[in-house]
């Protein structure tokens, strides 16, 4: 089956004809089409020098506020005074510290210059939210995604010390929660979610919570 070609139009086709996930390749990562996407169940990720990919999986990876695992050893964490976590306080450095920071098994990062932008300028009309974790007033650990009303699309994390990632999870999980939302999309399977609760759902059942 061919790929659906973007054009400067800002339209997708309909997710339920992605094929292993893939929606779409070509167009822009500009506010107004990024919005769109996210509110149709769409999200981009490619490597630098490919075109832009848009994707849709089905099954999505999913947690629900109320199912977070919180272990033991993580309330120890918690507990310990030295370390402070804010929210949207320091949005450009997040994403940079997302960029940079080495993963295993990967050799380089699929944040590249044109996407780091472009959630930047999600970020400065009030789409792109961050997590920040300090410690000794350095940043140590953080996220940042999407909301789109009741659901939060996380788009990734770093640790520059033992579960400060999962610390802004557990603090932004739980803000989240209070502020009414609903459902904390992981995108596509982790082991490391999985571990915090994270759960497969389908696509049509993704779809719901964002309507």
């Amino acid at each position: 089956m061919p790929i659906y070609q973007l054009t400067d139009d800002l339209i997708f086709p309909s997710v339920e004809g992605a094929e292993d996930g893939i929606v779409a390749v070509g167009g822009d990562l500009l506010p107004e089409r990024l919005i769109i996407a996210y509110q149709s169940g769409i999200f981009p990720w490619y490597s630098k020098g490919d075109p832009i990919i848009w994707w849709s999986p089905d099954p999505r990876f999913v947690l629900f506020p109320d199912r977070l695992h919180i272990s033991k050893s993580m309330k120890r964490v918690m507990n310990n005074k030295e370390i402070k976590v804010t929210f949207n306080q320091n949005f450009e450095q997040v994403i940079s510290e997302c960029k940079q920071i080495p993963r295993p098994g990967q050799k380089g990062t699929w944040i590249t210059d044109e996407m780091e932008l472009a959630y930047i300028r999600l970020h400065d009309i009030g789409v792109a939210e961050s997590v920040e974790v300090w410690k000794d007033k350095e940043l140590v650990g953080g996220m940042y995604g999407v909301r789109i009303g009741k659901v939060f699309s996380g788009e990734s994390m770093f640790s520059k010390a033992s579960n400060t990632s999962k610390l802004a999870l557990i603090h932004f999980m739980r803000k989240f929660r209070a502020e009414g939302g609903e459902l904390f999309d992981c995108q596509v399977h982790s082991d490391h979610m999985e571990r915090m609760g994270a759960e497969e759902l389908s696509r049509e059942s993704y779809l719901g919570y964002l309507r």
